[in-house]
């Protein structure tokens, strides 16, 4: 059954969640895993592509936009968009969507990114019932 875990930022945070990805993409590929990180659009695809670059002065974590892959398979550890993930990264995804993609239970482990505002919050409650209604047992860690 696939593990389900909710990474909360602090309440009433305009924190944006790119930096939490980028730490779990780079926690998870460190693992041997492969990625998945599903955007709600190709504006957040973008700004976590250019995050990915610079994230950490030192270290590069391989990613590609899934509407740019030119491999098949692709190389990258990390694949970012809104599209049906490729099967050769169905180890980790993390959503960035408001709603629970329908492929979600294809993957190992759902990283699910709780934001600091108040509909935000609201959105992530309905995702979590929704995992629950399932029969998963959705971990909640405070950042």
């Amino acid at each position: 059954m696939t593990r389900i875990d909710f990474y909360v930022l602090p309440e009433n945070s305009d924190q944006s969640p790119l930096p939490t990805v980028c730490r779990l993409c780079e926690k998870a590929v460190g693992a041997g895993q492969r990625v998945h990180v599903h955007v709600p659009d190709p504006h957040q695809a973008q700004d976590l592509d250019k995050l990915l670059w610079t994230y950490k002065q030192g270290s590069f974590i391989g990613h590609e936009r899934v509407d740019t892959v030119r491999e098949d398979p692709p190389l990258a550890s990390v694949l970012i968009g809104s599209d049906e993930p490729r099967t050769t990264h169905q180890d980790v995804l993390i959503n960035l969507a408001s709603d629970v993609p329908e492929f979600f239970s294809r993957f190992e482990r759902v990283l699910e990114i709780v934001c600091g505002d108040a509909p935000t919050r609201t959105l992530s409650r309905t995702r979590f019932k929704f995992y629950k209604e399932r029969g998963h047992a959705p971990e909640t860690h405070k950042l």
